[in-house]
């Protein structure tokens, strides 16, 4: 991405040393009436240039330091909560019937139907219905 950028860069700057050589002639710029600017026309081409590029470049590095910023507070909580001590819900006197159940290896019963996860109504055998297996058609085999 640096090379690209030095490409860009290397680019803007040849174009406007050939536009300057070209057009190195002077402008009157009436900035009141009274108040008159005469300058170049490659000074005026720069000048606005910035006037355009310094508000946006602004803009993008206060965008860039709070979203640093931002990721560092992440990052350091994340760190905090990593390395604090872990709690046994049992053990620490909070509302037991709050936590859900751990399932033990003797707990292998089946569970109910109703108790199952939804499937969707593509079950992979293509025919878009929710039963399993089966071409899609009626079953009559003709």
């Amino acid at each position: 991405m640096a090379v690209f950028r030095t490409i860009l860069w290397i680019a803007l700057v040849c174009g406007l040393l050939i536009f300057s050589f070209y057009n190195w002639r002077p402008v009157e710029v009436t900035i009141w009436e009274n108040l008159v600017l005469e300058t170049k026309v490659p000074v005026l081409i720069v000048l606005a240039f910035l006037l355009g590029f310094i508000p946006l470049l602004a803009y993008h590095l206060s965008v860039k330091w709070a979203l640093k910023r931002r990721v560092r507070n992440l990052e350091s909580s994340l760190k905090r909560l990593a390395t604090s001590p872990r709690q046994d819900p049992a053990s620490s006197g909070g509302d037991a019937a709050v936590m859900p159940a751990a399932v033990t290896a003797g707990d292998s019963k089946k569970t109910p139907a109703s108790d199952k996860p939804h499937q969707d109504a593509f079950d992979g055998d293509g025919d878009g219905d929710e039963g399993g297996g089966g071409d899609g058609g009626d079953g009559g085999g003709d």
